[in-house]
């Protein structure tokens, strides 16, 4: 289960390019520019001009070293043959953090090089990655197979740079050489934010850099996956209220509807990594607000409390964190006390709510029937009851439009008294009543136990309500479930995919497990990053 967690919350395609370090040409010398280091700590500042060169790809040398491997292969063939060669620069900028506080952050420009179509004036992709507990993630290094950013910086350097885009994909505030001793999960404002930076210090470093005669041509299109495609549209947002240009988005598999989808799995929809997002989320709640906790111990059971609010992003690997007892593998909450809705209506009673609300509360809040929501309970569990219940009372007091049935699927009438609950509210991304102006693509797998692909519905939903061009917003499952006879080339593919993984895990039961634990991590990423592509590739020249 461990290898499970990792893959999950990496949300990375499992490309093995190990050879690919051995072609990279070497560095030295090419760094050799004079470089300034700025005085400025103003946020969206290029830290070091000109950003160092990590590597330098030719196309040819890019394709012949995804051709090693299967996995390679199976790249080549979703991303396409790269058509142009690739610089990758590493770029450190400054933001601020969850609180306000400056920091630095350090990120990847890739840009393109080459002939037609790879020089000269290019657009710029703005990518965010996706949930990672990896201190050390660092999306530019391509030259380290070891680095735990490894595989996606070459799928989106293979889907993107490869063909043609600028690429500037943040690392964010508390990875790799950030100070910022904690990162702001999930905090739109400050993530947004994070990302406007980074874009601002990637075009201060680009006409610096050795392959100059590549440029930005105005065109920017933002897109990323699982919490990445939170940011990518909490970042279009931002960038529409700064009144700054966006030609298109295409965000995947995000928790955009964020009030909804902790409401879901207080109630008992248990999505597989909770036990990982949920102490990314209470740390960087608390470090922006400061009322989610007094101790840690209000939130997390006695096992897991001590340490908690410092643990993740780690040093340590997944592995290693659930082999130490710091976090169990899928018990997000009780399976004892909330066995039966019998029981848990009795304890319900004993922590003081109405034997007339104990009732319906417990029942709600019993284990679930469905066996995938069901392995989020267990002993020793994550969670304390206690707040597990505040939260629910809250829910069930104020619910959230769309889990209520509202025809607006907003949000719950009035601000959360619950904090954790409100810190949700003040990040679901219907929060601001505003709609996207520019083309959006939501992509995303329908059967996803991670991040649910009604989150994505959600958003559609209460967008319904705003006079929107017809045609602006298209919601796409890469996933045909169920199977129709209009599946397309690129639906087809992710078939392919998932029965490859069914097969070579023995198919039946035990095929059936293997592709609900890569669903989220491996299946839908390189899908939803073609989708996205093919997407973009109408706007450009626009």
């Amino acid at each position: 289960m461990g290898k499970l967690m990792n893959s999950i919350a990496t949300t990375l395609f499992a490309v093995t390019l190990v050879a690919l370090a051995l072609t990279l040409e070497a560095c030295g010398d090419n760094n050799s520019k004079t470089g300034t280091a700025s005085t400025s700590t103003v946020h969206g500042t290029l830290i070091d001009s000109p950003p160092f060169r990590i590597a330098s790809l030719t196309a040819a040398d890019f394709a012949a070293e995804l051709g090693t491997s299967a996995s390679g292969m199976q790249l080549l063939e979703i991303a396409g043959t790269p058509t142009c060669g690739v610089d990758f620069y590493y770029i450190q900028y400054y933001t601020v953090g969850g609180a306000a506080e400056t920091t630095n952050a350090s990120g990847a420009l890739m840009v393109p090089t080459g002939g037609t179509g790879c020089s000269g004036a290019r657009p710029i992709v703005l990518y965010a990655h996706g949930t990672t507990t990896a201190k050390n993630y660092n999306i530019a290094n391509i030259a380290d197979p070891t680095n735990p950013a490894y595989d996606e910086s070459a799928l989106i350097a293979a889907m993107y740079a490869a063909q043609g885009f600028i690429v500037v994909a943040p690392n964010y505030a508390g990875y790799d050489v950030s100070s910022l001793p904690y990162h702001p999960y999930l905090n739109g404002a400050q993530q947004s934010g994070d990302m406007m930076d980074a874009l601002s210090a990637a075009r201060t470093a680009l006409p610096t850099t050795f392959a100059s005669s590549t440029s930005d041509n105005g065109q920017l299109l933002v897109t990323g996956y699982s919490q990445g495609g939170y940011v990518a549209l909490a970042t279009v947002h931002a960038l529409q209220v700064a009144g700054q240009t966006v030609t298109a988005a295409a965000p995947g598999s995000g928790p955009y509807a964020l009030e909804a989808f902790g409401d879901a799995i207080f109630y008992g929809n248990v999505d597989i990594g909770s036990v990982v997002f949920a102490p990314l989320l209470t740390t960087s709640y608390q470090k922006a607000y400061g009322n989610i906790y007094q101790s840690t111990s209000d939130v997390y059971t006695a096992m897991y409390a001590t340490g908690i609010d410092t643990l993740l992003p780690s040093d340590q690997s997944l592995d290693s964190i659930f082999a130490s007892g710091l976090l169990p593998e899928t018990a997000l909450f009780d399976s004892v006390t909330f066995a039966t809705a019998a029981s848990s209506t009795m304890y319900l009673e004993g922590l003081g709510v109405p034997a007339g609300e104990a009732g319906g509360l417990g029942a709600a809040m019993a284990v679930p029937a469905n066996p995938l929501f069901a392995s989020g309970f267990g002993s020793p569990f994550l969670i304390n009851d206690a707040y597990r219940v505040s939260y629910v009372l809250d829910a069930a007091g104020n619910p959230d439009g769309a889990i209520a049935g509202s025809p607006l699927a907003g949000l719950a009438a009035a601000p959360p008294a619950q904090t954790f609950r409100n810190a949700l509210y003040v990040n679901d991304l219907r929060n601001g009543s505003w709609a996207p102006m520019e083309p959006l693509l939501m992509c995303g797998g329908v059967q996803d136990p991670t991040v649910f692909f009604n989150n994505a519905q959600i958003m559609q939903q209460f967008w319904s309500n705003f006079p929107l061009p017809l045609g602006l917003i298209t919601v796409f499952s890469v996933d045909p479930y169920p199977a129709t006879t209009s599946i397309i080339p690129l639906q087809a593919g992710f078939l392919q995919a998932e029965a490859a993984i069914d097969t070579e895990a023995g198919g039946g039961l035990p095929g059936e497990e293997a592709v609900i634990q890569n669903y989220h991590g491996t299946l839908v990423p390189p899908f939803c990053a073609a989708a996205a592509r093919g997407f973009f590739l109408q706007f450009l020249g626009t």
